[in-house]
């Protein structure tokens, strides 16, 4: 049973696969950092100095003691962060896009199989039976 796992494991799809998973971990924090730090600032610029993160909608704001110790935390929807989502999603699939056709364009196009040689029409075969029965 082991060496069967071991067989199944060291099979070129699992491998791959583990790689793909991990590259795409590491991907997601790529994009989602560029979106945080770089897109996010430059759209929140335009917008009149907006910051798409901090946007929310308060339901109950937080309780603090004498101290100034927060008792009951805030309770938001936070739909910037949302935002921030919905951009990291579109950037993502414009990236995986540009990969999938980039990997098009490098494989090797299928060269059109040669079209066997055509044979005399079945009315051509009738014809030339006809005039062997003739003769």
């Amino acid at each position: 049973m082991l060496k069967e796992f071991k067989d199944f494991i060291m099979t070129g799809n699992v491998i791959d696969f583990a790689v793909a998973v991990i590259m795409a971990g590491a991907m997601g924090l790529v994009i989602n950092g560029f979106v945080a730090d770089i897109v996010m600032p430059v759209v929140g610029h335009f917008s009149g100095g907006v910051d798409f993160a901090d946007m929310k909608i308060v339901l109950t704001e937080a309780v603090a003691d004498a101290d100034g110790k927060i008792t009951t935390p805030e309770n938001a929807i936070r739909y910037g962060k949302w935002i921030n989502s919905i951009i990291s999603l579109i950037i993502v699939g414009f990236v995986m896009f540009m990969i999938v056709k980039a990997y098009n364009k490098t494989r090797k196009k299928e060269e059109p199989k040669p079209e066997a040689p055509k044979g005399p029409t079945q009315e051509e075969l009738l014809t030339q039976i006809r005039d062997l029965l003739k003769k």
